[in-house]
């Protein structure tokens, strides 16, 4: 038998109270309130709840100089878009969120069409950043979308890079996200080939150079890969390719059938 008699939490709490509990809540836990009681459900659907989600989410980050007046012109456009909105905040929030997915859905395909044997070349890759920057992704909806570890690693990587280089995202908040969604410790692999140099009148062999760097250190500004990914194949480097990183024991056994061969 319960000793304790139940509590009716929403009578037990003051209006303002409830108001900032399901105000301070992420999405998908707002949601999940909604379904425990009809309070909650009205307390939850209320406008000034989603009116916070909606500017939290596509208010606009202006954190970079570089991108500063861009990010300034976006952020307008979308607070206008929420201030005109007559179906209410949380009809908005699901119409805007529809939209990304769809967006997102874009971006995911044009990946999957380009990725040849597990790899990308660096002029497709940064062709998929720039869409993302086209169709103003912020960067809870890179999270949203792109940083989960279902997704394939080289789009995970194509996520953290426009948040690093165009939105400019601090690294710790970058980092937070990844350790979020499970993928900091992911790993992709990055080769790039440089022209051979000039010795005595005779052109060396083009250098190869390959790393292997997991997306937490990238996030922590690993300046030697970021600089290659951001570059691409220009001046003395002619060609980038990116792929998930294989795990050493696979190497090791690759190398072992080719020496026995």
């Amino acid at each position: 038998m319960n000793m304790y008699p139940s509590i009716d939490i929403q009578n037990s709490l003051p209006d303002d109270i409830s108001l900032k509990i399901a105000s301070s809540l992420q999405v998908f836990d707002l949601c999940s309130l909604g379904g425990c009681s009809r309070f909650w459900r009205e307390l939850c659907g209320s406008d000034c709840v989603w009116e916070g989600l909606c500017k939290d989410r596509w208010g606009g980050i202006v954190v970079d100089d570089d991108n500063s007046s861009s990010s300034e012109s976006q952020s307008h456009e979308l607070h206008q878009e929420m201030v005109s909105n007559p179906k209410g905040w949380r009809e908005l929030y699901i119409s805007k969120h529809n939209e990304m997915a769809e967006k997102a859905a874009s971006v995911i395909n044009f990946m999957e069409r380009n990725i040849a044997y597990e790899s990308i070349e660096a002029g497709t890759y940064l062709k998929a950043i720039e869409l993302l920057n086209s169709q103003q992704f912020g960067f809870k909806d890179v999270q949203m979308f792109l940083l989960k570890p279902k997704l394939n690693v080289l789009l995970n990587l194509v996520g953290l890079h426009y948040c690093i280089i165009w939105l400019g995202v601090p690294a710790e908040y970058v980092i937070e996200a990844l350790d979020s969604g499970q993928i900091s410790e992911r790993q992709v692999c990055v080769q790039w080939w440089k022209l051979g140099r000039w010795f005595y009148g005779f052109r060396l062999r083009d250098e190869l150079h390959s790393r292997n760097v997991s997306l937490g250190d990238l996030a922590a500004c690993n300046e030697e890969v970021l600089g290659v990914l951001r570059r691409g194949a220009i001046h003395e480097v002619i060609r980038v390719q990116i792929s998930p990183a294989k795990p050493a024991s696979t190497s090791w056994s690759y190398q072992v059938a080719q020496s026995v061969n």
